[in-house]
């Protein structure tokens, strides 16, 4: 994504110009302290005009997925594809149970999304008992849609206005009220092949009104690379699992 590409750079640039503002390092050209400065400035300004970069609105022009039907129009949103050896039906069960100590990293970008306050159970606390489609479920998401094999759809208020507390429906969804944020999540299977599953993740967020888009860019812009990290380490655990032992019947 362009603008936290831009953000993160820029901050690289100004922890450059920094050290140089301690120790100039001649082999970088930021020989003097001065130029370590202006370096570190202009960074900053680079980095804080990533942050307020326009954000701009897509539409899906036709339904072809749930999540068409859900969040048929977005302004921030990511996809993720993998394919997996295994038919979908083992995909789909693999996609419902797998657990957030099987998705590498993920509790350790969570703890930091955090900045390591203790929550209640949720998405930015899941446990290891439960599968994490489940603990999204009942800490603040709902289930849009659930088509056994082909598409899971989940979703959730990501930023409200001050003190309210809407009653999250599939409705709300398509249409937030003004000053709501609100957040869909797929998972699509496709069949590849005669025992193949093709798996992608899109999820796509909506703000429904100027200053609520701002606000959710510039937070979009910083968390980005660990969202995309997340949603990657998760279609691998489904794919260790798909590819597991067939589990044993009751």
């Amino acid at each position: 994504m362009l603008g936290s590409a831009l953000v993160y750079s820029a901050l690289i640039v100004m922890s450059a110009g920094l050290i140089a503002v301690v120790k100039p390092v001649p082999l970088f050209l930021l020989d003097t302290r001065l130029l370590g400065a202006i370096v570190a400035g202009a960074s900053l300004c680079v980095a804080v005009g990533g942050l307020l970069l326009p954000a701009f609105e897509s539409r899906t022009r036709a339904a072809s997925t749930r999540l068409d039907e859900f969040a048929p129009a977005w302004q921030f949103h990511e996809v993720h594809t993998l394919r997996i050896a295994a038919p979908p039906a083992r995909v789909y069960d693999a996609i419902k149970n797998v657990r957030a100590d099987e998705i590498f990293l993920f509790q350790t970008l969570t703890w930091i999304r955090r900045a390591g306050r203790p929550l209640p159970p949720g998405i930015l606390n899941a446990g290891s008992r439960e599968s994490l489609l489940e603990i999204a479920a009942k800490g603040g998401f709902i289930w849009l849609a659930d088509d056994a094999p082909r598409e899971i759809v989940v979703g959730a208020v990501v930023g409200a206005p001050r003190g309210a507390r809407p009653k999250l429906t599939a409705q709300f969804m398509k249409s937030p009220p003004q000053g709501f944020t609100v957040a869909a999540m797929n998972f699509v299977i496709t069949p590849d092949g005669p025992a193949g599953s093709l798996v992608t993740t899109e999820t796509r967020v909506f703000a429904s009104s100027l200053s609520a888009r701002r606000v959710f860019a510039a937070y979009w812009r910083v968390i980005y690379p660990g969202s995309a990290t997340i949603r990657r380490m998760w279609l691998r655990a489904i794919a260790r699992r798909a590819l597991g032992p067939a589990p044993t019947p009751a």
